[in-house]
């Protein structure tokens, strides 16, 4: 795998992925979309364990969710 920012993206299309943001708050969902600005899209994801985000305040997505890619801090798989 390519070590660039979008080639990481595509190979993680349909993961559960955590989305943080500048403003501190965190998300997590199945990453369904994304665009070369690194606007994601996030959907529901299903079991996914309650540890995720290692102790830090994540919230799931209820639903589809577009999170602009300006706003984002970092994405992790």
């Amino acid at each position: 795998m390519s070590g660039r920012p979008l080639d990481v993206l595509e190979a993680a299309l349909e993961d559960v992925v955590t989305v943080t943001l500048k403003d501190g708050t965190a998300y997590y969902g199945a990453l369904a979309g994304y665009d070369q600005h690194m606007n994601a899209v996030l959907e529901p994801a299903a079991d996914v364990d309650d540890e995720l985000g290692g102790g830090l305040d994540v919230t799931p997505v209820e639903d589809t969710t577009i999170i602009r890619g300006d706003n984002v801090v970092t994405i992790q798989v």
